[in-house]
């Protein structure tokens, strides 16, 4: 297993063994069984009893393949659990008067449940550490125009002027009810305070939830917050705290109506009252689309009122997101802009910068790391200035380059290299038995290879003269296909670096039809006659090709999907 719980051991992908899409109809579901059959069935290799026996296991496994993809409720355990779902002892028997629909539906269901025992039986603790630095003798300024006021010191005076600590714990009492502990500690240039809250959420129904709050910090102070659906499209948020001071007890009411406008928008309208933050209502719209998150929100309160804008640029070919904000109120101006970068599967970085009248110059930066966060807010400048806004932006840019060069890129090819040496060290014996069953599927394919090309041959047709699948040569774009043959699966190990690919000229060729060759968006080392050369490697599969006396060669990443012949493929010369 993982670290994440998930198997690492290799299984039979069906969709692939029968080269069909996961949205194949039946009828084409039968045809590409029918169609590998006839390649591989036993009595076909009679003759020879080696071929005779590797025929009878591929038959097998083709024939598993399509009686699961071809029963409607089987077909649709596998899409969701996978070949271990079928494996599990009373699936065939529950889920026998069940649509699909439904077998998905209680799949997920129970897959809630386990979620809801796993939280039951651990704590989630969610922590953040904010340190504020105060760098503004960085960039101090002398105004005097005929003498300097203040000598200045060689060394800037860059000191810690607040820091404020954040820590909650979840306790999932029952499967409605979660206590949660949470305190904070704050300092303040010298001057320091705390609290300790304790609360219960209880799961009234589907459509709502109410939590009591209690705590000590700066006097008691007593909660309750309701949470309920309205409609479909609609919910309603309300909390009130009493705090309880030396001179009274301090009420505060927080109340936010949501509307979902459409599959992408929401509107919510949030009022507050009491309280020392004063009363205001807030209107605000979120949009979140596939590239964009937009964010407008318009305040009208007292003591301040402001209009703000954000706009979050999704890359996630990248695990980047840039960012944008602008907010203009009673209390002045502020700009922001920045980045986030995710580094691992549980951990990100930011780096903000922050342009405000009559802040000045701040630098955020800000680490994630599953639940825990540490936010670093250092202050460069009291004016908006060039200097400061250009280091601010230029030096957390060049740290990140360093960073990630020297760095965070060894230590993530380390954890590749782990992964893959693991994964190899799970499947060895698997592995072995699959290049063993490459090796023979092409053997019992060279009949069927023969009569495909001659036809195709015939006809000006798809004539495969040769493909290689594998990890591509250092700083190459193809695999050096060299000259025609038809290969049996072994690797190439001539010295132009085919030691991790291996032809399979015979299986793509077996894998044409009417002169047309389509092969899935999925991994090719799943195919028959394939097999993994190069586990954990980046693979490609390169096919030379003649199609209407014309040569042409491509090159695609192996999970790309295949549709031969096209016509922007790169014509070579034949001589």
């Amino acid at each position: 297993m993982d670290e994440d719980g998930e198997s690492i051991l290799l299984e039979d992908n069906y969709y692939q063994l029968l080269n069909v899409s996961k949205t194949a109809s039946t009828e084409e579901i039968n045809s590409a069984y029918r169609r590998f059959s006839r390649m591989f069935h036993p009595d076909k290799h009679s003759t020879d009893p080696n071929k005779q026996k590797w025929a009878e296991q591929i038959f097998n496994k083709v024939k598993e393949a399509y009686e699961v993809l071809s029963d409607s409720h089987k077909r649709a355990i596998y899409d969701t659990l996978g070949k271990r779902g079928l494996e599990v002892e009373g699936w065939e028997v529950i889920f026998r008067t069940r649509t699909p629909k439904e077998i998905r539906e209680e799949y997920e269901r129970l897959k809630r449940e386990r979620e809801e025992r796993r939280l039951q039986q651990s704590a989630n603790p969610r922590g953040t550490i904010t340190l504020s630095i105060n760098a503004t003798d960085m960039f101090m300024k002398y105004y005097d125009e005929y003498e300097i006021l203040e000598e200045a010191s060689i060394i800037p005076n860059i000191e810690v002027s607040g820091m404020t600590i954040q820590q909650s714990i979840d306790a999932p009492v029952t499967l409605r009810n979660t206590m949660t502990l949470s305190g904070n500690i704050t300092t303040q240039n010298g001057i320091g305070t705390g609290s300790v809250n304790v609360s219960n959420r209880h799961l009234s129904s589907e459509k709502g939830w109410t939590e009591v709050e209690c705590g000590i910090g700066n006097g008691p102070l007593l909660g309750f917050k309701v949470f309920r659906t309205l409609s479909r499209l609609m919910f309603l948020n309300c909390g009130t705290v009493l705090q309880f001071t030396p001179r009274g007890i301090v009420p505060s009411l927080v109340s936010t109506m949501a509307l979902q406008l459409d599959a992408h928008s929401v509107g919510y309208l949030t009022y507050r009252a009491g309280g020392q933050g004063g009363s205001s209502m807030t209107s605000t719209y979120v949009r979140d689309s596939e590239k964009y998150h937009t964010n407008t929100a318009l305040q009208i309160g007292n003591p301040h009122s402001f209009i703000s804008f954000n706009v979050m640029r999704k890359l996630p070919q990248h695990d980047m997101k840039l960012r944008l904000a602008l907010k203009f109120g009673t209390f002045g101006a502020i700009a922001e802009y920045g980045a986030e970068k995710k580094v691992s599967q549980n951990s990100s970085v930011s780096a903000a910068v922050m342009l405000g009248v009559p802040s000045g110059v701040m630098l955020k930066l800000k680490w994630t790391c599953s639940s825990q966060t540490i936010v670093v807010p250092i202050h460069l400048c009291e004016e908006v200035m060039p200097s400061p806004v250009f280091y601010a932006t230029v030096v957390p840019l060049v740290s990140w380059l360093v960073l990630k060069k020297l760095v965070l890129d060894p230590i993530a090819r380390e954890r590749q290299e782990r992964e893959r040496q693991r994964s190899m060290e799970a499947n060895f014996e698997r592995l072995q038995e699959m290049q063993q069953q490459a090796r023979a599927t092409v053997e019992l394919m060279r009949e069927t290879y023969s009569r495909i090309r001659s036809d195709e041959e015939k006809k000006k047709g798809l004539v495969i003269l040769r493909a290689v699948y594998g990890k591509l040569p250092a700083d190459a774009t193809s695999h050096e296909v060299g000259a025609e043959q038809a290969g049996d699966g072994v690797p190439l190990d001539s010295p132009s670096g085919y030691s991790e690919a291996i032809d399979v000229t015979i299986p793509v060729q077996c894998l044409v039809k009417d002169s047309r060759l389509e092969l899935l968006e999925a991994s090719k080392s799943e195919l028959p006659g394939f097999y993994d050369p190069c586990v954990g490697e980046d693979k490609h599969l390169t096919i030379q090709y003649m199609f209407h006396n014309n040569l042409h060669c491509c090159t695609v990443a192996d999970k790309q999907a295949v549709v031969l012949p096209r016509n922007n493929h790169r014509v070579k010369n034949r001589s």
